[in-house]
Order: C-alpha cells, then structure tokens, then sequence
C-alpha cells in the first residue's frame, strides 16, 4: 500500500467543511464544560461524542450511529428507541427529595405555569411548516429536560432526534448563562429579597404514598408519560421507603452515571454533518431558545400573580425553576437571590417548583404524544 492509497481511505480526505466545524463545536462543549463548568456531566460526553460523529465515514466501513451493523449504531438504540431517558429518570427519582414540594403544594402550579413555553413553541413551529408530530418533539424542548426531549421525539418524530436533543442539552447547560437576564427583567428589587419561610417537615408516611399515589393520577391522565413518571416515582420509592437502599443508591449513583455517559456520547455523535446540518436544524435551535424563554418568563410571571392573592409572599424567582432542568435552575434562583441579599436562602424553596417541573415536562409530553402519535 503506497501513501496515496493510504491517504485516499483516511478520514483526512473526505473531511468536509461541516465536520470540520460540527467538530469546532464539540470542542466548545468540552472547553465550556470544564473551564465554566456548564453541566460537565452532559457537555464533555455530548462534545466528544460530536467529536467521534465527525470522523468522516468511509465506505464500506459501518462506523457511525447511522450506519446499520456499527456498534455505535447499536449503542445509539438505547436513544432512538426510547431507552435510556426512563433509566435517567429512575436515577432522578432516586436522588430527589420531594419534601418541599409536599409542604407547599402550591409552588406546584409554577412546574405547571412553565409548561406554557411546550405550548406556544408547539404553535409557532406548525406555522413554520413543521408537521404537527415534528412540531410536538421541538416543543417539548421548552421543558428543559432532555431525556423528556429525546422520548418524545423518538416516538414522534425520530427524523428530528438529533437537533432536538443537542438543542435540549444545549440549553439545559446554558440555564446559568440564559435564565438570570430575563429574572432581573421581570422582578424588582423588592421582590427579589422576599424571605420565605422555612417549609415544614414533612411525614416518612406523606414520602411514601406520594410517588405511589402522584403515578396513578398521572398515569390515568397521560398514559403517555407512563414510561418516565413510572420510572420517576418508582425511583423516588426506593428511596423514600428506606428498606431498600441498596437499589436506590445503585440508580441514583452507578446505573445512572452509566446511562449518561451512553446517553451523551451517542447523541453527540448523531450530529454527523452530513445529516446534521440543514435549515431544520437551525430552526429547531431558535425555537428552543425561544421556548426556554417563553418557560422561564411564564413560571416568573405566574408567581407574581400568585402574589395578588397570598398573603405569605413568595419570591417569584422561585418561578424560573419551573423549568425541568434539575437542579441547575433551582441553583440559579438561589444565586440570584443572595447577590441581592446573602441572608437569603432561596434554593429548597426553588426545587419545589423545579421538580414540579419535572413532572409537568413528563406530562406535556405524555398529552403530545398522546395527540399527536401514529398509533
């Protein structure tokens, strides 16, 4: 073999100006995971995996997540068939703490009020010529909870998997650097220095029936959303119930860590060039943006109107964590409210409506494809 027939079956000779920059890209991820520590846990895998996905194919050679018989390829149905978000939501169960929640039920309509951003993003991507399902799958991004993203648009509109779940990664890594802009536009001073009060303790027993009696509510009004909530509650049991510890902690610790790692490095390496790169896609990544937006102003103004009628105020901050993006959101809130007042302790308050969040994203999603499926 000369070095011109080595050259021709490189990778070299059929770069492409899009690998080239899909690649530039997943060296952003990777510098801003570790130098500003935006989500590393998701960023370095998703960034690398960008990365392995742009190494130009070589024919005959399956190598990639789109090529049938690759290992990647394999690797990649736990994502196109719906796999990993569940098992990502059985390790978030297991390690949230819905005690908050539970002892001020009414933070509860924050998730719900976020939700708003799922909705109008849905409609503004069906007058951009987006197929109804289409349109379904790239609202949901406005929930900020990617495993959310990447069920539904595997269920829905598998075409669209990979910009949508690099634009819910994208943003749910971005929350520091979006969501406290449009927090200083929408609350006062006074506002933001609004003391809650601590909330109160809650029952072994309220912790126990809660995710058995929140999954048949939820179950029976989206069955939809079975799959994830399922998990979710089922998750949160484990932990919750105390007898079972080992198993909590082998979800909310290995198993989990396990998926996420498969899980970014197979969607990072979906966003090959050649079918990554369309016009879709760009509309996909500002209709994100926009719905996130949209989600975090709805939670924020919802919990200003909420203050119209309670006498105990509470800090409307609280309502950007209405988005899913756990805990990431709730730990904005918190840092917001102590550069106006270092005395004031925002974050339990803000994970109350942040895993409500979770939840309503859960159910959006359950309703759209519900609606929307080709059953």
């Amino acid at each position: 073999m000369n070095f011109t027939s080595f050259f021709v079956n490189s990778g070299f000779a059929h770069l492409a100006w899009g690998n080239a920059l899909m690649i530039v890209v997943g060296l952003v991820f990777i510098f801003l995971a570790i130098t500003k520590d935006y989500e590393p846990l998701l960023l370095v895998p998703i960034g690398f995996g960008v990365l392995i996905g742009n190494i130009p194919p070589i024919a005959g050679m399956p190598l990639g997540v789109y090529d049938v018989g690759s290992v990647m390829s394999y690797l990649y149905l736990g994502v196109s068939k719906g796999i990993y978000p569940p098992l990502i939501f059985l390790g978030i169960g297991a390690m949230t703490d819905f005690s908050t929640m539970l002892s001020n039920p009414k933070l509860i309509l924050l998730g719900a009020a976020a939700q708003v951003g799922v909705f109008l993003t849905f409609m503004g991507a069906l007058v951009l010529g987006f197929t109804p399902q289409q349109a379904g799958a790239i609202g949901i991004i406005g929930g900020a909870d990617g495993p959310t993203a990447i069920f539904l648009s595997s269920m829905i509109a598998p075409e669209l998997l990979g910009p949508i779940a690099i634009a819910a990664y994208s943003y749910m890594a971005l929350v520091p650097v979006i969501q406290p802009p449009i927090m200083y536009l929408l609350t006062t001073d006074k506002e933001r220095r609004i003391h809650m009060k601590a909330p109160r303790n809650v029952s072994k027993k309220e912790k126990i029936i809660f995710p058995i009696i929140s999954f048949l509510i939820c179950g029976l009004l989206a069955p939809g959303s079975m799959s994830l909530l399922g998990m979710l509650f089922f998750g949160n049991l484990l932990k919750e119930a105390t007898v079972t510890d080992r198993l909590a902690n082998s979800a909310r610790n290995s198993m989990i860590d396990v998926v996420t790692i498969l899980l970014g490095v197979t969607v990072g390496a979906s966003t090959q060039a050649q079918t990554f790169l369309t016009p879709q896609s760009i509309f996909i990544f500002v209709l994100g943006a926009l719905s996130f937006v949209v989600a975090t102003t709805g939670g924020l103004l919802f919990a200003k109107l909420m203050n119209l009628f309670l006498k105990e105020k509470i800090n409307p901050l609280i309502g950007a964590a209405g988005v899913s993006a756990v805990p990431d959101s709730a730990r904005v809130v918190q840092a917001v409210g102590q550069k106006v007042d270092p005395t004031n302790f925002l974050l339990m308050h803000a994970m109350a409506p942040n895993v409500a969040g979770v939840i309503g994203s859960a159910i959006a999603a359950g309703v759209l494809w519900s609606a929307l499926g080709n059953f």
